[in-house]
């Protein structure tokens, strides 16, 4: 917890993006569609009316600087608390001084950074004062506050989405921090053409990373005898030589991009599917999890259309597993290249939900005695397995006896497309469904020769169609 003055500390040792830091709605980079003329959160701050809200965004966006603005513009008390050093002591200690300036007209102004950080109980802390105005509650949160925030605290507060800087953006703060005396304004500093959206691009929507990358390019540049500095190009290849990706393997990042890999493949984009598994292996996630997750879209989206599908995703797991990252990349975009491409069906997956709604409302059914197995003479005597027919002793491979629950009897659950190989798989259901429809007790014994499923009788019928 740290309460303090806005804008008064020192510039000595401070870095770029601290000095930097935008003093004025004017001067803030970004988030034209919260803070542009007539913008929903514009209109709050000019009318003074700010409630307790929170700032969801990924880093170096400007959660904490627009905070500290808002609490200027307002003039209200400015606290600074961080979730990861505060507890609900701290807590309640904070709540009590803004409690006491509310009775002497004095706003205060709360801002918890990561507040996604703080349990239920240190969350529920803050309800109270949030509902009797003691406190104007700011949260920022990189994390999705549907999912960690209480949803008692999240319903008395505003959500506004603060997205990343464009590279326009973050070049035109780039120059400011060039020009600024905050900045290198009381240098000169000697850039080629480009450099300044070579380190936007590389920033990634992150001011603070653009802004520390333009630091260290500067200070490790060559001073000339006028006091000038001369950034080479050599220089800035070395400090942006590899870029660190957006991504948290616990976050909601980490399913954003899973969910963009998974319908990309389900649409047939082999190459945005290839791209969005780059995005993951190359931000250091689990090849293994990457695997697992191919398995399951081989029979979620493939199916019997394609049950090669499921063996190369098998196979590129294991491959994984012998091989680790980086060798395996190849294996995995091999599975992914493949999925993508194959012909599609979710009739497997339909089958099992299907009957799970069926097995979830009536888990009393019993098993048929037909197919019971009776391993003791008691059981036999019960008619446990009475009526059961082997199937490989019949000449069609095939017995007409029901498998399923009374209650249940001619159920389908899986329902066969006509894509791939399942177009056969097809055919062959419904062959054996004829044949059983025919053989079923109390049919009506066809006349010989117009059995549909050929000569012979369904079964063969349909193992034909099989092949």
């Amino acid at each position: 917890m740290i309460q303090q003055t806005l804008f008064g500390e020192t510039d000595t040792g401070r870095p770029l993006a601290s000095r930097m830091r935008p003093r004025t709605l004017e001067e803030f980079a970004g988030q034209r569609h919260l803070l542009g003329e007539g913008k929903v959160l514009r209109q709050l701050i000019d009318g003074d009316r700010v409630p307790s809200m929170v700032f969801w965004g990924p880093p170096g966006v400007g959660k904490t600087t627009l905070a500290r603005i808002i609490a200027n513009r307002t003039k209200a008390n400015f606290i600074d608390f961080s979730a990861v050093t505060s507890g609900i002591k701290e807590i309640k200690e904070v709540m009590q001084t803004a409690e006491a300036n509310r009775r002497f007209g004095e706003q205060t102004i709360l801002f918890v950074d990561e507040i996604h950080r703080f349990n239920k109980a240190q969350q529920d802390a803050f309800l109270p004062f949030v509902e009797k105005g003691s406190i104007i509650l700011i949260g920022a949160t990189t994390e999705n506050p549907s999912f960690e925030i209480n949803s008692a605290l999240l319903s008395r507060c505003k959500v506004f989405v603060l997205h990343g800087l464009s590279a326009g953006e973050l070049t035109e703060l780039l120059r400011r921090a060039l020009a600024d005396p905050r900045g290198f304004g009381g240098r000169r500093v000697e850039l080629a053409e480009g450099m300044l959206e070579m380190i936007a691009n590389f920033a990634n929507g992150d001011a603070r990373t653009a802004l520390n990358t333009l630091e260290m390019v500067v200070l490790n540049g060559d001073i000339l005898p006028d006091g000038s500095t001369v950034v080479p190009m050599e220089t800035l290849e070395q400090c942006i030589s590899k870029k660190s990706l957006l991504y948290d393997k616990h976050g909601e990042e980490h399913y954003n991009l899973i969910s963009a890999l998974h319908k990309s493949m389900r649409n047939s984009d082999p190459d945005a599917a290839v791209y969005w598994l780059a995005r993951m292996l190359e931000a250091g996630e689990d090849p293994l999890y990457v695997a697992r997750r191919l398995i399951r879209f081989a029979s979620e989206d493939i199916g019997l259309a394609d049950s090669r599908a499921l063996e190369i995703a098998v196979a590129a797991y294991q491959a994984c597993h012998f091989l680790g990252m980086p060798e395996c990349n190849v294996h995995l975009t091999h599975a992914v290249i493949y999925l993508s491409l194959a012909p599609r069906s979710n009739a497997v997956y339909k089958a099992y939900e299907a009957a799970k709604q069926d097995a979830l409302h009536m888990l009393d059914e019993p098993v048929p005695l037909v197919i019971r197995n009776a391993p003791t003479r008691l059981m036999g005597e019960l008619g446990y397995g009475e009526g059961y027919v082997y199937a490989h002793d019949t000449e069609e491979k095939i017995a007409a006896m029901e498998c399923l629950p009374e209650s249940l009897r001619g159920r389908r659950y899986y329902l066969p497309g006509e894509a791939g190989s399942e177009a056969r798989a097809k055919q062959k259901l419904e062959a054996v469904l004829r044949w059983r429809a025919a053989h079923a007790p109390g049919a009506k014994a066809q006349p010989q020769g117009e059995e549909e499923s050929g000569r012979g009788g369904g079964a063969p019928g349909a193992e034909q169609a099989a092949k």
